[in-house]
């Protein structure tokens, strides 16, 4: 899902890095069904939280919880907009030589 910054106060990018940090990450690493979730930004442009479940059902059980109260979640009242939720599917994942980092803040 992903969020726009387009017309977000200027400071909210680093409000969205504490919230990770603070909030949001440990949340999700206890969500059950998900496999990982990353959240990615380019500052003026968009906030993003990628995931990706065990199984389609997964991901539609999320969905269908998580769409009638997105413009209630704390990522909305900080940017100012409902988030565009945009399913897809993964087709490979691969791990590489230097392995996978989980952090709340890269």
């Amino acid at each position: 899902m992903r969020w726009s910054l387009t017309d977000a106060p200027t400071d909210v990018l680093d409000r969205l890095r504490d919230y990770v940090e603070n909030e949001s990450h440990a949340k999700f690493a206890g969500l059950s069904g998900l496999r990982f979730k990353s959240w990615r930004a380019r500052e003026g442009e968009w906030f993003e939280g990628t995931y990706v479940f065990v199984s389609s059902e997964a991901r539609a059980a999320f969905q269908a919880d998580f769409e009638p109260r997105a413009a209630d979640v704390p990522v909305t009242a900080m940017v100012g907009v409902a988030p565009e939720v945009e399913p897809f599917d993964v087709v490979a994942v691969v791990r590489g030589p230097a392995g996978f980092k989980s952090a709340a803040r890269f």
